[in-house]
């Protein structure tokens, strides 16, 4: 029997101020542990659906579940990871990591392991007396990445997480991600990813299918499965079977802008 997907997104549309529509007739399934990543022009209202995914919108019309519920009244916590680190620039780095746990009413000497777990899973285990602005760029966002995966989420969203990075540092990060999205899948608490991106090549490389979306108001105009083996190297960017790949997606959002 196959198991219900744990995203699922029914005929969904956004519109604001009720004129401007941003999403049309949105349908959309991703299955629990799966690597999701949504790619689409600038302005196609990619982070519109993510923040809908995360229940920070409410939808205009249409329907978002996340494991069969709205997504605020979702049993497990959802993870959040945007642009920008959005850190606590007079918290330290352990603190940053706490805050989510410290919400929850648990006290340091309850959230410690936790923290120092997810330190040493970010690679920043020798950081945590630091503050922010000690911090390089990509440092700072794995931090963010550990305070989003600190209360233990089922779905782990990402806004562009990595726009701001120089690319080798963001090639990197990508690496990182993927490192510790494949040893959370086998965890306790297996994580879903669903990632908005604007570099195709990092999308391909990610994920196990890409979503493209149109130009506004955003559709989904294609699914593209990722059938690239686990683990991925960056040399298998070289590959004639991710260039294909990328290939197939930039053809997508292409032929649309064109018509």
């Amino acid at each position: 029997m196959t198991a219900p997907p744990f995203i699922q997104v029914n005929r969904l549309s956004q519109s604001f101020d009720g004129e401007t529509r941003v999403l049309q007739n949105i349908n959309l399934s991703v299955p629990a542990g799966a690597f999701v990543t949504l790619v689409g022009p600038s302005g196609a209202g990619k982070s519109t659906l993510l923040r809908l995914i995360a229940g920070l919108l409410t939808p205009t019309s249409g329907q978002v579940l996340v494991a069969g519920q709205p997504p605020h009244l979702a049993g497990d916590p959802i993870g959040i990871v945007f642009q920008q680190h959005n850190l606590m620039p007079w918290r330290t780095v352990y603190d940053n990591v706490r805050l989510p746990l410290e919400l929850k009413g648990l006290s340091r000497a309850e959230s410690e392991a936790r923290v120092l777990e997810l330190l040493a899973l970010v690679g920043l285990h020798g950081f945590a007396q630091n503050y922010p602005a000690q911090l390089s760029g990509g440092m700072a966002q794995r931090v963010a990445l550990a305070r989003a995966l600190a209360h233990q989420p089922a779905l782990l969203l990402l806004d562009e997480p990595f726009g701001a990075l120089d690319a080798l540092t963001r090639e990197r990060m990508g690496q990182e991600l993927l490192r510790i999205w494949h040893a959370r899948v086998w965890h306790a608490h297996p994580i879903t990813v669903f990632m908005v991106t604007h570099s195709i090549p990092e999308a391909v490389f990610l994920a196990d299918e890409v979503i493209v979306m149109s130009e506004l108001p955003g559709r989904i105009i294609n699914h593209v499965p990722v059938a690239l083996p686990r683990p991925r190297t960056v040399e298998m960017q070289a590959a004639p079977e991710f260039q294909a790949y990328v290939t197939r997606v930039r053809a997508s959002i292409e032929a649309r802008l064109h018509l």
